[in-house]
């Protein structure tokens, strides 16, 4: 019997991230599954590190990113350069993740050519198309056209049950990102070089780069930090910054050069889970961020109105605080001067996973038909 053919596709650094675990779980599996892998580089300086972590060579590197891109680029790019490469190698599956432009425009490029997709992460849902934006609609899309469903909870399950998806099509899997950070924490921890942070002070780590809080948003965000850092003088803040300039001109307008506030370049994968892993609590607009955390014992604090991951609020390991400076501010010292409910979040069960997702999904692909 022949082998089946796997195309990979992903473009992102949180993309990469979580395909990562089940682009190396398919490699050891080489008498099964002929295995490549497509980049389109959708974010190209925050892709490359992933890749050199989990030491993975693209087949195939489409490197569509471009200055000041906008979503009707990106999507035509995508869709035109993966119908190539899907025509080169004629894979009998597509996988995509999550709710990128990439994953929705690589699997209309492999439905216009009749392959099946399989969708990592798929079933997540705000249920309000703008919001994320336009990440609601991208991983509902690609939810309508895939074939294989690796959802990560019984809740995402239930989401793609009631879109008409047939059960016998559905697979909880738990999240891959889990498998990524577990591996990275035990095997490839690295330190943050140049950041010098008082091993006296309790670090908070931030993170914003989500389309909905550039502009007003994000300044109310970077206006809660200062406060903060002016009424507690035994926290630090850390914000990898991201390039979009959407988000780095606020930020260093507003943050640059103050008191125990240390903006940084985006940081290396394993940087950021070591970085994760000392601080105290997290604030982030991320979504692998919520998955994450919890399974280090991290509290997070949601700078978003609603969340596609709403097990996480069920479960107590992550609240949501929106963009309001007052409720930011609010949230961050109750679990600063409140230690039952600092105890409480961080020894939350995280409902996304035990680090096994990625070899649950392989076990389904050893058995598609081709």
């Amino acid at each position: 019997m022949s082998k089946i053919k796997v195309l990979t596709i992903f473009g992102t650094r949180p993309e990469a991230i979580k395909m990562a675990p089940v682009v190396k779980e398919i490699e050891k599996n080489p008498d099964i599954f002929e295995n490549f892998v497509c980049v389109t580089a959708q974010h190209r300086e925050l892709l490359d590190g992933v890749l050199n972590l989990f030491e993975i060579t693209p087949d195939f590197d489409l490197n569509i990113m471009k200055e000041n891109q906008n979503l009707w680029s990106v999507t035509s790019d995508i869709l035109l350069k993966t119908k190539d490469v899907t025509e080169k190698v004629n894979p009998d599956i597509v996988l995509v993740h999550g709710d990128t432009t990439t994953s929705m425009a690589s699997a209309l490029s492999a439905f216009y050519a009749k392959i099946p997709v399989g969708h990592v992460e798929a079933g997540l849902r705000t249920f309000d198309k703008y919001y994320p934006f336009p990440e609601e609609i991208n991983r509902v899309f690609t939810d309508s056209i895939s074939t294989y469903h690796f959802a990560p909870t019984d809740k995402s399950c239930e989401n793609l049950k009631q879109s008409q998806i047939p059960s016998k099509n559905i697979y909880k899997t738990g999240n891959t990102v889990i498998d990524a950070l577990l591996y990275t924490v035990k095997n490839r921890q690295k330190q943050v070089t140049g950041l010098n942070l008082n091993p006296d002070m309790k670090t908070i780590l931030l993170t914003s780069h989500r389309r909905e809080n550039f502009g007003d948003p994000i300044k109310n965000i970077c206006k809660a930090v200062l406060e903060l850092a002016e009424h507690n003088k035994n926290i630090e803040f850390v914000y990898p910054v991201h390039p979009n300039p959407n988000v780095r001109k606020p930020v260093y307008e507003l943050l640059s050069g103050k008191e125990r506030i240390h903006l940084t370049e985006p940081l290396e994968y394993a940087e950021f889970c070591t970085l994760m892993k000392k601080s105290y609590l997290i604030l982030t607009d991320s979504g692998g961020v919520q998955e994450e955390a919890p399974s280090l014992g991290k509290p997070v604090l949601v700078l978003r109105n609603t969340t596609e991951r709403p097990e996480a609020v069920e479960y107590g390991t992550v609240k949501l605080t929106g963009t309001n400076k007052e409720k930011i501010v609010s949230e961050v010292q109750n679990l600063l001067n409140n230690k039952n409910e600092y105890i409480k979040m961080s020894e939350a069960i995280n409902p996304y996973g035990d680090g096994f997702a990625s070899k649950r999904i392989i076990d389904v692909l050893k058995n598609i038909k081709h």
